[in-house]
């Protein structure tokens, strides 16, 4: 699996170019339908604008994609979007851009550069995370560790998630790859090697950029 970029939720961005307002609107899909469900909302948002082109990629290696000039000059608008998302390296987004016509025609490559213009200014607005292939691990540990093994996971960058408390306290260690050795290595020295540790596995994770 490739790393890749998602959106946290959903963003906006806008310019305005030689009298032509340009918004862009964004959202994390996780299939089709929800994509063109979106497209939808804002085209009944946006009823009197003359365009709402859009763009779309889903799927771990962006298996599905569309995009839409709605009226605009073919290669104009949906096509320029759907690479700024791909370029980007985005998955799982739905990109809207509305344009409401100024009375001055921009041609070609003016197009162009205001729909990729509005949508990135939308991009620079959003909260987003990374998606990268890490490493999973449940590890077991006393009570008297924990909070080393807290600190120790701030200052490492290694990630507790799933914690449970109980006779012990039970966590997956959530971490890069090629971090993963040193965070084991701190929680075994914490721990004095009394850490119960399942095998580590393989698994997506998300880093907030």
């Amino acid at each position: 699996m490739a790393d890749y970029k998602i959106l946290l939720e959903e963003a906006t961005g806008e310019i305005i170019e030689k009298k032509s307002r340009f918004i862009a609107y964004i959202k994390p899909v996780s299939n089709e339908d929800e994509a063109s469900q979106f497209i939808e909302s804002i085209r009944k948002k946006h009823y009197d604008a003359r365009h709402n082109c859009s763009a779309f990629v889903i799927g771990d290696n962006n298996e599905i994609s569309r995009c839409s000039d709605d009226g605009e000059p073919s290669g104009t608008a949906g096509r320029p979007m759907l690479e700024v998302l791909t370029k980007e390296g985005y998955h799982n987004v739905c990109a809207v851009v509305t344009r409401y016509f100024g009375g001055v025609l921009l041609g070609t490559g003016g197009l162009i550069r205001a729909y990729q213009g509005s949508l990135k200014e939308g991009l620079d607005n959003a909260k987003k995370a990374k998606v990268i292939e890490g490493i999973r691990q449940h590890i077991t540990v006393s009570y008297n560790d924990i909070g080393k093994i807290l600190n120790s996971s701030k200052e490492d960058g290694y990630i507790l998630e799933n914690v449970e408390y109980g006779e012990n306290i039970a966590f997956d260690l959530i971490t890069e790859k090629e971090a993963y050795d040193k965070a084991f290595k701190d929680i075994t020295n914490i721990t004095n090697g009394q850490a119960k540790a399942d095998e580590p596995v393989l698994d997506k994770i998300i880093i907030n950029i």
